[in-house]
C-alpha cells in the first residue's frame, strides 16, 4: 500500500470512528458560530472530545431549547495548559450544517 493510500485510509477510519456530541449554546455564542466569526468553541473537556468528532451545537435560551442547531466538526484541539484553564480545551471547528 502506497503511503498516500494509507494516509486516505487512516483518515477514513478516523471519521467513520467519531463521537457525537449533544451541546447547549448561548444565543450569542451560537450567532457568533452561525455567522462564522467563532470557529472555535471553548469547552470542559469531560467528553474526551477528539479531531473529527461531531458537536451539535443546541441553542438553549433560559434553560430551554429553541430548536436551532449548528452541526459542526471538531478539526483541531488546543489543550496547553499555558493558554487553557486546568480541565478545559479550545475547539477549532468548521461549521457542517446549520438548523434554524
Amino acid at each position: 500500500m502506497k503511503a498516500n493510500e494509507l494516509k486516505h485510509e487512516q483518515n477514513n477510519n478516523k471519521v467513520m470512528s467519531r463521537q457525537h456530541h449533544y451541546l447547549k449554546i448561548k444565543p450569542e455564542y451560537y450567532r457568533a458560530v452561525e455567522k462564522g466569526i467563532k470557529p472555535f468553541e471553548v469547552r470542559y473537556n469531560d467528553r474526551n472530545f477528539h479531531v473529527y468528532d461531531v458537536l451539535h451545537l443546541q441553542e438553549c435560551i433560559g434553560g430551554e431549547y429553541s430548536g436551532r442547531e449548528i452541526t459542526a466538526e471538531v478539526t483541531y484541539i488546543l489543550d496547553d495548559p499555558t493558554f487553557c484553564k486546568e480541565g478545559y480545551v479550545v475547539l477549532g471547528i468548521k461549521v457542517e450544517h446549520i438548523n434554524n
